[in-house]
């Protein structure tokens, strides 16, 4: 079954806010990153616990918070305060997301630090790779099959999950958050 995003706003009249719309893309981007993970098991990838399977979702909305950059930067010209608004304002939703539900499966503790530090390293990572027209370039994606290949480990079982990222599930991510974000904007 195909995961329904919201890619539109209900009143497409009415002005958004730069924290609605990034409210919105992490809205989108966490339901997306809970659907890629589940689409791992369902592929025969094994977790070993809900820590990795929750890493996963992390490196997931990492990946879509690189694409959203690029994505406002590229094609719809959105530069400077805007642009690091809605990225900043974004972040601090998936943020909200991961401590909602980390809390809900292990309990009380801060799980916002840890992920703003991943992805701020992860950010730095990521910009140095190349975005074109079609999207994301193949070391873009790779870097994603890479960090989703340490989470899940290279044995027997996970061996290829980094062709799995690569040839779909990242390319799907693209095309989904892609048209969340354009929609945000329209």
């Amino acid at each position: 079954m195909a995961l329904r995003i919201k890619a539109h706003w209900h009143d497409e009249d009415a002005e958004r806010s730069i924290d609605e719309i990034g409210s919105a893309i992490a809205f989108n981007a966490w339901r997306i990153a809970k659907e890629k993970a589940i689409n791992l098991h369902g592929e025969d990838f094994i977790y070993e616990d809900d820590h990795q399977r929750f890493a996963v979702m992390i490196e997931y909305l990492i990946f879509q918070l690189a694409l959203v950059d690029r994505i406002v930067t590229e094609r719809l010209e959105i530069e400077g305060d805007h642009r690091r608004d809605l990225i900043m304002k974004s972040a601090k939703h998936m943020s909200k997301h991961v401590q909602d539900n980390m809390a809900d499966i292990f309990g009380a503790g801060d799980y916002i630090q840890p992920f703003i530090a991943k992805l701020n390293q992860r950010g730095a990572e990521y910009s140095d790779f190349n975005f074109t027209d079609e999207g994301p370039t193949y070391p873009f994606m790779r870097h994603l099959g890479y960090e989703i290949q340490q989470v899940m480990g290279a044995g027997q079982e996970n061996r290829w999950v980094i062709d799995q990222v690569m040839d779909k599930d990242g390319i799907d991510i693209y095309n989904q958050i892609s048209r969340v974000v354009m929609g945000m904007f329209e």
